[in-house]
């Protein structure tokens, strides 16, 4: 990943300067009177592989020139393939995502039907303590240990993810969390104290959270480019059905009185994990995930499993098994470590942070409301019934945003999709808490932040809400990926324990903070904040393979210059080492040749 060049008028040569300039020029391997010649002066920056490190990858294996032109050859194939032809290509690999990725449907339906308990007239009537109002309340002291517990599971579910996965692979650490998964169930649906249904949610959240890294690293490692941000967002589409699914069985359950008003949507999650654990075993596994471990054969396997034979020859196959190799060897020559400790090492800090950062601009956008959106209702003084109808009715937006995602994001890009969604979401952040200056709200401001409340989570849910599955899913190099994304979503995690719950709780308690939708003006300030980091420090990935990917991290390309970066040919900065293993070959056979 050696040094970039800028393209640009070349400046006028002054005499006793050439012999600096002429080993520059040699060293990059690049030809920049070529690249002028083509594109005009002043028409951006190009990045290739350093030489050194081709040498090194050289050294490794046994027919390098072979190797880099036919993972050139796939690059290529990738980086030019139309949407179309990938879809008539790789309908089986859109299939076997979409069946991992339903793990996540539980998570979403248990989350959304946990969040919206707090306001669920059965459940608090069970659990509840009277306030002054005279209704029952959950006080906030447990809805932020029952959050805080699910935040913790899922913090010990990822980090034992990043165990298992590396010596089971994608599957079967997935299988391992649906098995107990239906165990875990048994906790909350028999609860008699809260207590008892803090234990469960922290032991379902340890299930969630090895979903959340399997599902988007899969979806991420079994697709080519044009289908990689479908996929990967696919995932946040699949939580939101899942909110979606509890919706409507809160509102058609909310005027039931007894215990299985609360007791049923519990129930429901038996239905799952079987069906989905199925298709999880009959799934290839994740043709990356081989080639780290060094199982070509079962990577090619894979690779065949996951197209169709009628658009995939053998020597498609065989550059893409290039491909897959040729960035396996580059990264291994940058940082041969996989441990969490490497993700904070080198090119891979920068790395670790962006795709931290933008799991932590997600929940400290201005979400934590929408996450609240029945209970917010409520204390905006919108009646029961209409609160769940309301939330329900939200859900279906956020299914709309989601999948209106999959049509803009690669015209538009992730970063502008994502910037841009954030300032939407500031201005309604700011209408929302105008419409709680009155203490208490007429009816007209009530129902206006609540409306406010809905196009902010449609405005999340069609920008950073799923296009952050597709960010941190291409940002890490592959062999850190599943790591990357566990210390992403820890993150993200450890700062809803530590503050998004904590706080977002008792802004609309009426036995706390009482704030109502003035709550709005406190996520605006923080939304800002990660507006601004977004603004200077996210790249733009779009169109990337992870090839490409490396080398720009390499080369140390600023954000602002990543999307007008130009790789041409992977073969480029590699001449040197192609030309040493071919003198080495040749020096070899000449002394075999006098030997006999």
């Amino acid at each position: 990943m050696a040094k970039s060049i800028e393209d640009g008028e070349q400046p006028a040569r002054v005499e006793g300067e050439d012999e600096k300039i002429q080993p520059e020029t040699r060293r990059s391997g690049i030809s920049t009177e070529g690249h002028d010649a083509e594109k005009g002066p002043g028409s951006g920056q190009y990045a290739q592989i350093d030489p050194a490190i081709a040498s090194r990858i050289a050294a490794n294996v046994d027919d390098f020139m072979t190797l880099v032109n036919e993972a050139n050859e796939a690059n290529e194939r990738e980086r030019d393939m139309k949407l179309s032809h990938a879809f008539k290509v790789y309908p089986k690999a859109i299939a076997w995502s979409m069946i991992l990725s339903s793990c996540l449907i539980m998570e979403g339906y248990d989350t959304a039907v946990v969040g919206s308990y707090i306001s669920y007239p059965p459940f608090r009537d069970k659990f509840g303590i009277p306030a002054p109002n005279g209704e029952h309340q959950i006080p906030a002291s447990w809805q932020n240990g029952i959050s805080g517990a699910t935040n913790v599971g899922e913090i010990i579910g990822l980090q034992i993810a990043g165990i298992l996965c590396e010596r089971w692979g994608y599957r079967y650490t997935l299988l391992s969390a649906l098995v107990a998964v239906v165990a875990f169930i048994f906790f909350p649906f028999f609860a008699n104290t809260l207590a008892v249904f803090l234990v469960g949610e922290l032991f379902q959240g340890m299930a969630w959270g090895v979903f959340q890294t399997m599902t988007v690293a899969y979806a991420a490692e079994v697709c080519p480019v044009p289908l990689r941000h479908y996929l990967t967002t696919y995932v946040n589409l699949c939580w939101i059905i899942g909110q979606f699914i509890s919706s409507g069985m809160l509102v058609g359950l909310v005027n039931r009185q007894d215990e299985w008003g609360y007791k049923i949507p519990f129930a429901v999650q038996w239905v799952w994990p079987i069906p989905i654990a199925i298709g999880t075993y009959l799934a290839p596994e994740s043709p990356w995930w081989c080639v780290r471990h060094n199982r070509k054969e079962q990577a090619e396997a894979s690779l065949k499993r996951l197209a169709r034979s009628s658009g995939f020859s053998q020597r498609d196959a065989d550059a893409a098994m290039a491909l897959m190799i040729y960035t396996d060897e580059m990264e291994k020559q940058v940082s041969e470590g996989t441990t969490y400790w490497d993700c904070f090492k080198g090119v891979d800090l920068r790395r670790t942070e962006i795709v931290c950062f933008t799991w932590l601009a997600q929940t400290m956008s201005g979400t934590a409301i929408g996450g609240l959106s029945s209970y917010f209702y409520q204390q905006a003084g919108i009646s029961d019934a209409d609160s769940f109808k309301l939330g329900w009715g939200q859900s279906g937006i956020n299914f709309v945003g989601t999948v209106a995602t999959w049509f803009i994001l690669n015209r538009v890009g992730r970063k502008t999709l994502v910037f841009w969604g954030m300032i939407v979401m500031f201005i309604l952040l700011l209408i929302t808490g105008f419409m709680g200056i009155h203490n208490p709200p007429s009816t007209a401001e009530a129902w206006t932040a609540g409306t406010m409340v809905i196009l902010l989570s449609a405005t999340a849910n069609f920008s950073i809400g799923p296009v952050v599955y597709t960010i941190v899913s291409e940002i890490p190099s592959t062999r850190l990926r599943a790591k990357s994304i566990i210390l992403a979503r820890n993150a993200y995690n450890a700062i809803n324990i530590a503050f998004v719950n904590v706080v977002s709780y008792r802004q609309l308690s009426p036995i706390e903070w009482n704030w109502g939708p003035k709550a709005a003006f406190f996520w605006a300030g923080t939304n800002i904040i990660f507006t601004t980091w977004i603004f200077f420090r996210l790249p733009e990935t779009k169109g990337r393979t992870y090839a490409e990917l490396d080398i720009l991290f390499e080369n140390k390309v600023p954000a602002r210059k990543f999307a007008s970066t130009k790789i041409d040919t992977l073969t480029q900065g590699t001449e040197v080492a192609q030309k040493e293993q071919a003198e080495l070959i040749v020096s070899n056979t000449e002394s075999r040749t006098v030997e006999g």
